[in-house]
């Protein structure tokens, strides 16, 4: 099992640092290789760059009183989350659809229904 992790391209796991400009400030963000191509494809639903992405959701996160301290960290769980919620059925697959487009309280509201055990699991 381990083989398929093990073995895979290491470019993956490479470390890279991109900069971009957050409200006039310049920030750099430092990602491996495959978050950096999650967000690129996470982006690219809603016809943004992955600068216009990460501004969205940083700005998007202080709106909802989140501490965003770690911002890095929350990247990469945005991406497995949004890789969770596509194996799980919540959210399609097809690149065409628009995230933006996607009815959030619904799929929020499904999947606290699976997390207490009243909706079956998709």
């Amino acid at each position: 099992m381990c083989q398929l992790f093990i073995n895979a391209d290491p470019a993956l796991w490479t470390s890279h640092t991109r900069s971009f400009r957050m409200d006039g400030m310049v920030t750099s963000v430092r990602l491996e290789e495959l978050f950096w191509r999650a967000l690129q494809t996470i982006g690219e639903r809603d016809d943004l760059t992955v600068p216009q992405l990460l501004h969205r959701l940083y700005n998007e996160s202080l709106d909802a009183g989140h501490d965003v301290g770690n911002f890095t960290s929350f990247l990469r769980v945005c991406c497995l989350r949004f890789l969770d919620l596509q194996l799980r059925g919540l959210i399609p697959t097809e690149a065409q659809i628009r995230l933006s487009d996607l009815l959030v309280d619904d799929i929020l509201t499904l999947e606290q229904s699976q997390r207490e055990g009243n909706a079956p699991r998709l």
